[in-house]
This record gives structure tokens, sequence and C-alpha cells, in this order.
């Protein structure tokens, strides 16, 4: 027989149940089975809030990303409203690193739209033409989620018991090692990679987008 629903079970609280358990686990653990059991349910009482595993995950990144342009700071300048928007979502994907991979699956997702439509509104702020605005936006959002993908895939590539210091000097020693006519640039850029901070490197990458549409 299968168990009744708990108390209160609720969209909400699967949605707060599921972060708990991809954060532990991945993308991989988060099955309804692992949910129900988590929730003290049964996993067909969860078919009540959610048809399935995507809904599901595109209401958790709904949630975290909502939660992520709620947390930044007007600013009266577009052009640091779109840096906080963007530095708020690197590191909502940071504390999140499966995160990255679910948004990066499609444009229609109600979160990605999100982001598009908050930056969209500080390009058209600037009062630039139409055209630059779209442009811009687009190779914004995709900029944003891309990198921010990539940093929580390297989180999850690196070793849960090795620092990241330690990790950056390793992978530098592989760029290091490289053959010196094939790969010229990434020997020479080896140092710099070991000290490189990743926010600083992903929001200098959002300095030059903006500088390109300033020049537009």
């Amino acid at each position: 027989m299968a168990k009744k629903s708990a108390p209160g079970l609720s969209r909400e609280r699967m949605v707060a149940a599921a972060i708990e358990i991809l954060d532990a686990d991945g993308e991989g653990g988060l099955t309804f089975r692992a949910l129900a059991a988590h929730l003290a349910t049964g996993a067909g009482a969860l078919y009540w809030h959610v048809a399935g595993k995507d809904e599901l995950l595109a209401a958790v990144s709904e949630r975290l990303v909502a939660e992520a342009l709620e947390a930044v700071t007007a600013h009266a300048v577009p052009r640091r409203a779109i840096r906080a928007i963007a530095a708020s979502v690197f590191e909502a994907v940071d504390a999140h690193p499966w995160l990255g991979a679910v948004l990066s699956r499609g444009p229609w997702q109600v979160a990605t739209m999100q982001i598009f439509e908050r930056i969209g509104r500080q390009l058209q702020a600037m009062q630039i033409g139409e055209a630059v605005q779209f442009t811009g936006a687009s190779t914004l959002v995709s900029y944003v989620l891309g990198v921010s993908n990539e940093n929580a895939a390297n989180r999850r590539r690196a070793e849960p018991n090795i620092d990241r210091s330690t990790f950056l000097a390793a992978e530098a020693a592989r760029w290091k090692a490289l053959d010196a006519e094939a790969y010229p640039f990434m020997r020479r850029m080896s140092a710099r990679l070991a000290r490189h901070d990743d926010r600083s490197e992903f929001l200098a990458g959002i300095d030059l987008i903006l500088a390109g549409i300033d020049a537009r």
C-alpha cells in the first residue's frame, strides 16, 4: 500500500526538498522515489503537484533564478545593473553546480527568459538600437549561462578533497606541458590560469561585451 501524503505536502515543499537532494547528490540523485522518501510520502502523491521530473527541474530553476534576481540591488546605471544581474546568476550556479546544466538546456525555459528579460530591460534603458538590444541580450545571456555552467562543471570535475588553488595549479601545469609549437598561447597563459579568480574573470568578460555594445 502506498504511503499517505505527508501533512502539508505542496509544490513549494517539493521544490525545497528537490533542491536539497540536488545539492547533495546531483541531478542523477533526484528521483521521485528519493523525493518521496525525503518527504515521507508516497511517490504517487507527488504527481498531484508536478507531472514529472522535467517539470520539477523547471520549478526548481525558476525558484533559484527568481531568488538570484530578487537579490540584485537596484542600480541607476544600466551597465552596473547588468553586471550585478550577471554576478548574481553566476553565484547561484556556483552555489548549486547542477543548476547551470539545467538552465543551458533551452532558451524557452521560464528561468532563462527571466534572465533575458532583466538584462534586456537594462539594454533598453541604455537607449541603443533595437537590433543591438537583441544581439546584446542574446550574447550576454549566452555568456552568463555558458561560463557559469563551465565554472560549475570544473567544480564537479575537481576532486572534493582538493582545494581550488591546488586544482588550478594542476591545470596550469598541464597547459605548460603542452607542445610548444601547437599551443604557444595556452603555454604562455598557464601562469595566469594558476592565479586567476573565476568570478573576476567572468565579470571582466561581461565588461568586454558591454564595451562592444558601447562601441556600436
